[in-house]
């Protein structure tokens, strides 16, 4: 459905506690002989980071997927709204719907609205909620300047992390348009979506140089955009949001239970 720094010694002390729960949490993208261009072993994909932007408990059904309902299918969405606003219609339990992420246009945020395990009301068709993960793209489907390569590859890299956990083949079967949910009065991605492309990149997600790895594009210290000390939007230790020791909250510890 806009766009969203602290010491050294403090960003790598956060990376090394980084690294310790993405290999706890993440089941791990790989490929046997896929190399990075500097010809070295490919570190694992995994999930990108995800700022954590709870969607109010009146949009979506509290469960425990997949061993309740089975997860095979990522419906893909674009918001007809700004990126701030879509998280603010999610929070307003009156709206009735939201998805599981949002992808901010400008840089690829990605902001989580609803755990995997519970059912986001996304799809507008109860057996296609109750099975799918639901990704909002900011945009509007007539204008496709919405849909930069940022956005483009930080989604692909989410949807290829999200098909690797729950076995989901990267097909245009499994991940398909709000369009294509059947009975839907949606039309979105709309025809400007690239899905050429868009399949392209998440199925070659493990053959990718990493984003937060590769050389003048930095993931978690870009300039402007520091994943640790981002001011205002310090994703560790944000006070009352704190990713990692929010009581009851704790991501990684969701993602190992579900």
């Amino acid at each position: 459905m806009e766009p969203d720094q602290h010491f050294p010694a403090r960003r790598r002390l956060l990376a090394g506690a980084a690294a310790f729960a993405a290999a706890a949490a993440v089941t791990p993208l790989t490929s046997a002989d896929a190399t990075s261009p500097r010809k070295r072993p490919r570190k694992s994909a995994g999930y990108p980071p995800v700022h954590w932007h709870p969607a109010s408990s009146g949009n979506y059904t509290a469960a425990n997927r997949p061993t309740q309902y089975r997860i095979d299918t990522v419906v893909i969405h674009v918001t007809q709204e700004t990126f701030r606003e879509t998280l603010r219609i999610f929070q307003n339990p009156r709206h009735k719907a939201a998805a599981h992420y949002v992808v901010r246009s400008s840089d690829g945020y990605l902001a989580q609205c609803v755990r995997e395990r519970d059912i986001a009301w996304h799809a507008g068709n109860w057996n296609y909620n109750t099975r799918s993960i639901g990704i909002e793209h900011e945009g509007w489907i007539d204008d496709p300047k919405w849909f930069t390569e940022s956005l483009y590859t930080r989604s692909a890299l989410l949807t290829a992390a999200i098909c690797e956990r729950y076995g989901i083949p990267r097909d245009r079967k499994h991940i398909i348009g709000h369009v294509e949910v059947p009975g839907a009065t949606h039309t979105d991605p709309g025809r400007h979506w690239d899905w050429s492309h868009y399949m392209e990149l998440v199925k070659g997600v493990s053959s990718w140089d990493h984003k937060w790895d590769h050389k003048g594009d930095g993931f978690w210290d870009r300039k402007g955009d520091s994943f640790w000390g981002h001011k205002g939007d310090d994703f560790w230790d944000r006070k009352g949001d704190g990713f990692w020791d929010r009581e009851g909250d704790e991501f990684w510890e969701d993602l190992l239970d579900s």
